[in-house]
């Protein structure tokens, strides 16, 4: 379970009903000169608190998987943070509680709603491939490199966006200094956490690879031993790198020591030469890291129900993907359905998005992707008409023309989805001003590359495997094949849904592909099932890919409806755990509901500054 006890945080006191600060109006985003306390001995002392997966209150909110970061980012708020404060907090900290899901050397995409402008706006923080990649990065003899290969070594490793992307969005919408909002996550990493079962379940997982690289065995198998259940877990290479960033500015990532640091253990991974491992090399260069650049541009929007659904334009699939699907579902009224057809309905939408994403999205800087077209409701439409109430489509489903569409109609030929991994984490935040933040960062397998930056605390990304490393089919174009400084096609899909121009709710989860269809379905659930958020968020998750069979968690797996879907002609396959989402729900009032996982990954974390009954 994760993090599902009671635990000594070594942040600020967030136990109990925190105290609210009155304002009436955001604070300036002109950065203040405040500097950060250190908490007390009694502070740390009653900084205690157990994992809970709802709260309700004023004052702000935030949910994540971890309840020291959660902890975190509401210690912000309460100080007179707004929510992308907290964000930006409450992500450093899950680099030290979460560092096989994230960290300083990963990316993500960052999702922001202004409550003064009642505008949505994004950031692309991908990772990009380093300049002298090209489409056969990953192939060898003409044959692509077997997959496991590729994610343990520094070829997989791509020029990290999250520190970027922290400093992005504060510059655009924060209100405080980057080194004020990593100390609660630089006194972590010195003073330790609490590790609990799933931390050394995961650490067990990547033991193997771990060995083999001294600097990622001394962090995280101390004294050579898997860490127990209950013992402090301490990263001081981490802090020292959180407070050289928090003095620096992230611009020691990517032109300082710290650059060459990374640099270096990218070209020339440094493994235990008495392990046997080949760790093949990769080719980043200091100029990579030194142009490297966020993007900020326009959000996807689908109109759903009345609401306007907001989230991640490519380089992620997740927007138009989620958008399309949610397109073709609007035909359907879901909240009459019964759980079969909508399940069967769900399925059959998220395998035609799939099919549609596979053909068409890229990184525009290299790719001619039809985001517009293919978020249409004419588009929609034409695709819909494919799902029948009595039968099943097959995959590999080919592609339809968003530019020509055409009823049922479908263009060139199929091709299977590639595979994606499955760890990443997600955060949500929103402030008493009603600002609200859905950001999802991740450095892509359980573990990255497996390879830490020797004396700085965190491990390497291994984002590039999300290329493809060579067509699914060569009949069909792929438009994430590699290429220099392309950025690898994500699903993630942090999404904030609007009604008359004010929040609603706003979610997002990791997963990898299944990203996409846990989104879908938390929000189906919420709005057109009338579900609680949280109770959308532990519903049972089914995820379509436009594969053979559909992934079904145990809830599915083990209910009649299973057998009802399996008489159209579905065919599945199990899968323990489908994503791990949170979110927040905006409520009468000026007051905050934050909602986070029951059971997945041991539970969510969900807090709110000022709770109430």
């Amino acid at each position: 379970m994760r993090r599902a006890v009671v635990r000594n945080l070594t942040l600020w006191a967030v136990g109990g009903v925190l105290v609210s600060v009155g304002a009436a109006a955001p604070p300036s985003p002109t950065r203040s000169a405040e500097r950060a306390t250190t908490p007390t001995g009694a502070e740390r002392a009653a900084a205690t608190t157990e994992k809970v997966p709802v709260a309700v209150g004023h004052g702000g909110a935030v949910a994540s998987v971890d309840p020291d970061a959660s902890a975190a980012g509401i210690e912000v708020l309460r100080k007179g943070g707004n929510a992308v404060d907290a964000a930006v907090a409450t992500a450093a900290a899950l680099g030290v509680t979460e560092p096989y899901s994230a960290g300083v050397g990963g990316g993500g995409y960052f999702v922001h709603y202004d409550a003064r402008t009642h505008q949505v706006s994004t950031i692309d923080g991908r990772e990009t491939a380093p300049r002298t990649a090209d489409s056969g990065l990953f192939l060898e003899n003409g044959k692509p490199i077997p997959f496991a290969e590729a994610v343990t070594s520094g070829l997989g490793v791509g020029t990290p966006g999250t520190p970027a992307t922290w400093q992005s969005a504060l510059d655009a919408w924060g209100s405080k200094r980057l080194g004020t909002l990593l100390k609660p996550a630089e006194h972590l990493a010195r003073d330790g956490f609490t590790v609990d079962a799933t931390f050394r379940s995961q650490t067990e997982s990547n033991e193997k690879r771990f060995r083999d690289f001294p600097a990622s065995a001394k962090l995280f198998l101390p004294g050579g031993k898997l860490p127990v259940v209950g013992s402090t877990f301490k990263n001081p290479d981490l802090a020292r790198t959180y407070e050289e960033l928090g003095r620096k500015g992230v611009g020691a990532l990517y032109h300082g020591q710290l650059a060459k640091d990374f640099v270096r253990t990218v070209n020339k991974p440094p493994v235990d030469p008495a392990s046997g491992r080949v760790a093949r090399p990769g080719d980043l260069s200091l100029r990579d890291l030194a142009s490297y650049g966020v993007k900020r541009q326009k959000p996807t929007k689908t109109r759903y129900r009345g609401l306007d659904v907001y989230s991640m334009a490519p380089s992620s699939s997740g927007g138009t993907s989620v958008g399309e699907a949610l397109n073709i579902l609007e035909r359907t009224d879901l909240s009459k359905a019964s759980k079969t057809k909508y399940l069967h309905r769900f399925i059959e939408a998220s395998r035609i998005a799939f099919a549609d994403r596979g053909r068409w999205v890229g990184d525009p800087a290299f790719e001619d992707v039809p985001a517009k077209e293919l978020l249409s409701q004419r588009f929609a439409d034409s695709r819909e008409c494919l799902i029948k109430d009595d039968a099943v489509l097959k995959s590999p489903l080919a592609p339809g023309d968003p530019r020509r569409p055409t009823a049922c109609g479908t263009r060139g030929k199929a091709a299977p989805t590639t595979y994606e991994g499955e760890n990443t984490t997600h955060l949500t935040t929103a402030d008493k001003w009603g600002n609200v933040v859905a950001y999802t960062l991740t450095i892509e397998s359980t573990g990255g590359s497996g390879i830490t930056v020797p004396g700085r605390g965190f491990l390497l990304n291994n984002e590039l495997t999300d290329f493809s490393f060579a067509p699914a089919s060569p009949a069909v174009h792929d438009p994430n094949l590699p290429g220099p400084g392309k950025r690898p096609r994500s699903s993630i899909a942090p999404t904030i849904v609007l009604k008359h121009g004010k929040p609603v709710v706003a979610l997002g989860s990791p997963g990898g592909a299944t990203i996409i269809t846990t989104v879908l379905q938390t929000l189906t659930g919420f709005v057109d099932r009338g579900l609680p958020l949280v109770d959308a968020i532990a519903a049972p998750r089914a995820s379509q890919r436009n594969a053979a069979q559909t992934e079904l968690e145990p809830g599915l797996w083990d209910s009649r409806t299973k057998a009802s879907l399996e008489s159209i002609g579905h065919s599945f396959k199990r899968n323990p755990e489908i994503g791990a989402a949170t979110g927040v729900q905006r409520l009468p009032g000026g007051k905050w509901l934050a909602a986070a996982e029951k059971e997945r990954r041991g539970g969510g974390s969900a807090m709110v500054v000022h709770p109430t009954d």
